[in-house]
């Protein structure tokens, strides 16, 4: 849980009208911000008790004691400055083990039974936005995607998940080992960002090894040891040369070793912003065996073309996004913390007008998946959506919205399949973040063809959004901060129709949406009901 005072900030009624109309000040994203950085390393405390408690034969001593020595590390680096202990630290059950030794410049850790390792601590009161980063250590440990491998790992622990066949059963203990190993690449890597000196082991997994916001080392080794003197790492494989890798200031680390790839990062959005990780080598950066994203495509690696063509696109991003207000920028640069590059969908042309991908992921909060953005035009609307996307279902997480049920038996114009309410909830609202979005750029654009382009965008997706307001307004599920929530919504749709499309652009929208509530209907071959208010779903 978070603390009271977070959840009282987002609860309170100015806040929740601020998100409900597709904002948000500084103060009300840091609480966003906060909120997730503080979650994540409560799931890295929580993985260490699950840890702690799984049976010996699904994590044995030996590996809640190297899970023990890791946190040793990060404790390590606290001591330099960089804050991943809690006010509140609450004495935890021990991780379990005799007192190991530590791998940090010849000193001992302290007996797990005696002093288990701390909780993660608050970052205070909100900074101005390009101040947002967090010092380059502790960005490490709060990486968006340590929140995917914490999850996998959680799951893996977990008994009930545990196969019964014994071949199966045996495949998820070797998983389960890999993925916890992945927790010493990621204290290194915290350690080295900190300054700590230290001598570790790790292990490589699928003939690599990789450091999160360093870069990666590709061998066949099946062990490496890692030692760290002043920014410099030194990587020692059995009967291999040693690769000696020199740590950024920010993002990525550098060696004339053919076989280490550093971690890639675009500049900060605005002079001044910290480098944004264009992350194509974390392990943990897509679904692995999770619940298929609709219209997603898998991860990439990308070349020099690919890597060009996104920075050709990114440079444009700010003014960009700055044309469809200032508070698109804002909430960008406080939100964004790196991006993962996906493969372009098939059928589609690499650089093409249309036919991409992208996502958010629940778990991993400041990350945006996409596909190679076709311009900054585009890209800017990509994070508009899925930042939105981002900005509800932490604010879910902080308080309850609503009650209802996963049942999928609504109408949405942008989906052909029925939603459940949450993610018609969703929709509508990353829908309507981009209605403003356009009008904006309508309002204010000075090109003739792309003022068209922009008020063609703005009258669809604003349909679209009023097609689901009924659903969403009347249903009796709702908690007083989702009707709140939900009447900020409406309010803010109300206000963007006072200054309508041009009429042919508001015919074809209304048209669309039309035409696709008819084929829903008829994809379905199910009783469609129509409210005097235009709600529409199934009916049994």
């Amino acid at each position: 849980m978070v603390a009271d005072e977070e959840v009282e900030g987002v609860g309170t009624a100015p806040a929740l009208t601020e998100l409900g109309r597709t904002g948000g000040g500084p103060d009300t994203l840091h609480l966003l911000v906060r909120d997730q950085d503080t979650r994540r390393l409560l799931m890295l405390r929580a993985l260490l008790e699950a840890a702690g408690s799984a049976p010996g034969s699904t994590c044995p001593a030996r590996a809640r004691e190297r899970l023990a020595q890791d946190w040793a590390l990060l404790e390590a680096a606290e001591a330099l400055g960089t804050r991943v202990t809690a006010p509140d630290a609450r004495p935890r059950p021990a991780v379990g083990g005799e007192p190991p030794e530590t791998t940090t410049d010849g000193s001992r850790t302290e007996p797990a039974g005696e002093t288990a390792p701390r909780e993660p601590r608050g970052t205070g009161r909100a900074e101005p936005a390009a101040q947002h980063r967090p010092p380059t250590a502790r960005a490490a440990l709060l990486y968006p995607l340590l929140g995917p491998w914490v999850q996998r790992c959680l799951r893996g622990l977990g008994s009930a998940h545990a196969p019964a066949d014994p071949a199966e059963r045996e495949r998820h203990r070797a998983g389960l080992k890999a993925d916890l190993a992945h927790f010493s690449a990621v204290a290194a890597a915290v350690a080295a960002r900190a300054g700590v000196p230290y001598e570790v082991r790790l292990t490589p997994h699928a003939g690599r090894l990789v450091l999160p916001s360093l870069g990666a080392l590709h061998t066949d080794a099946p062990r490496l040891d890692v030692v760290h003197r002043a920014g410099r790492l030194t990587l020692r494989a059995p009967g291999a040369a040693d690769v000696v890798v020199r740590v950024q200031d920010t993002v990525g680390a550098w060696s004339a070793s053919r076989h280490w790839t550093p971690a890639y990062a675009l500049p900060g959005l605005l002079a001044g912003d910290a480098p944004l990780p264009l992350d194509d080598l974390d392990p943990y950066r897509t679904v692995h065996g999770g619940p298929h994203h609709y219209g997603l495509s898998g991860p990439v690696t990308l070349d020099d073309t690919e890597r060009k063509r996104w920075l050709q696109a990114w440079s444009g991003t700010a003014d960009a996004l700055r044309l469809g207000g200032e508070q698109r920028l804002t909430e960008t640069r406080v939100l964004l913390r790196c991006l993962v590059p996906l493969a372009v969908p098939p059928g589609a042309l690499a650089g093409g007008r249309s036919g991409g991908c992208s996502a958010t992921r629940k778990e991993a909060f400041g990350a945006v998946l996409s596909s190679t953005p076709p311009s900054a035009t585009g890209f800017a609307a990509t994070l508009v959506h899925e930042l939105h996307h981002a900005k509800l279902t932490v604010l879910a997480e902080m308080v309850a919205l609503h009650h209802s049920g996963g049942e999928a038996r609504y109408f949405a114009p942008w989906r052909p399949d029925p939603r459940p309410y949450d993610g018609l909830l969703q929709g509508a609202y990353s829908h309507l973040a981009l209605a403003d979005y356009f009008q904006r750029r309508a309002l204010t654009g000075t090109d003739p063809v792309l003022r068209e382009d922009a008020w063609a965008q703005f009258a669809r997706y604003h349909e679209q959004v009023g097609a689901a307001l009924p659903a969403l307004v009347g249903s009796d599920q709702l908690t007083p901060h989702g009707r709140q929530f939900v009447d900020a919504l409406v309010g803010h749709h109300q206000r963007l129709a006072e200054r309508p499309a041009p009429r042919a652009h508001a015919f074809r929208a209304r048209e669309y949406v039309r035409a696709a509530r008819r084929l829903w209907a008829q994809r379905h071959g199910l009783d469609v009901r129509h409210s005097r208010d235009g709600a529409t779903e199934l009916s049994g």
